[in-house]
């Protein structure tokens, strides 16, 4: 059983790995709420509850509340202007997060099946083209187009919801497909290893590829720590900076009752 073990709990690593970084890089960070869909494109904002548009903003400067513009003066377009290039900035991050999030755990699973099989290998080729289209539908589900983004309302502090339903699903079938695929190697691993040690001592040869399992465990371990506490500061920051847009939302309710009804940030401090 020795050999088997180490490689098994690198195995439940990387499994735990495709979901906490995500998940645990906001929680830890940002309790913040979005409390309603963004629609964002080149030329507008807009706010929406239910599949209606609540508030849209137009070209950064031009205000509409349910329907009806408002005029803006100078200061308020100043704010306006902060608060639009907030939202066109910081929002679309969240899907760039995520989606580094999903891919600590892929790069994992797929630098274990080319340690096995050999870079560039059938194996390693199949299932880094899954990883490749997952990522690709989980990005045009929030990227519709170039520019184009929705996001839906949220509590950062589940983020992990983003991602509840077919995502979830496929992620678990990628994971079960992957073990799959690793465990297979770690058959054709063995058989080659009984081949290279035919007539030899049996105990040198399970030492070898103990050792050999241990090692590609520990440094899988490592990268995928140091990926998970970079992701980690990348949240923090991304944190501080929608606090800061929703400090900008205020100042905008203030001066502009008609908004407070409409609060898209809600930082819980």
């Amino acid at each position: 059983m020795k050999k088997s073990s180490s490689f098994l709990l690198g195995i439940v690593f990387i499994v735990t790995s495709l979901t906490s970084p995500m998940s645990l890089a906001f929680s830890q960070q940002c309790s913040i709420n979005l409390n309603y869909g963004v629609i964002i494109n080149p030329t507008h904002i807009r706010i929406v509850e239910r599949g209606q548009t609540q508030v849209q903003i137009n070209n950064d400067d031009q205000l509409f509340i349910q329907g009806r513009e408002h005029q803006l003066n100078d200061e308020q377009k100043l704010l306006f202007k902060q608060f639009s290039t907030g939202i066109r900035e910081q929002f679309p991050e969240i899907i760039a997060i995520a989606i580094e999030g999903v891919d600590i755990g892929l790069k994992a699973v797929n630098e274990v099946i080319g340690g096995l099989t050999g870079e560039n290998s059938a194996s390693q080729q199949n299932v880094q083209a899954k990883f490749e289209e997952l990522k690709w539908r989980i990005r045009t589900r929030f990227n519709q187009s170039a520019n184009n983004y929705y996001i839906a309302p949220q509590d950062l502090n589940d983020f992990e919801e983003l991602f509840a339903g077919e995502f979830e699903q496929e992620i678990e079938e990628v994971i079960q497909e992957s073990i799959g695929t690793i465990l297979k190697a770690v058959g054709q691993s063995l058989i080659k290893d009984d081949n290279r040690y035919e007539g030899g001592n049996g105990e040198e040869r399970i030492t070898t590829f103990d050792e050999r399992m241990a090692g590609m465990s520990k440094g899988l371990e490592l990268a995928v720590s140091e990926r998970a506490k970079a992701l980690e500061d990348k949240a923090k920051e991304y944190c501080e900076q929608l606090t800061e847009l929703d400090n900008i939302e205020s100042k905008l309710q203030q001066t502009i009752p008609a908004l407070q009804p409409f609060n898209l940030i809600e930082t819980n401090l």
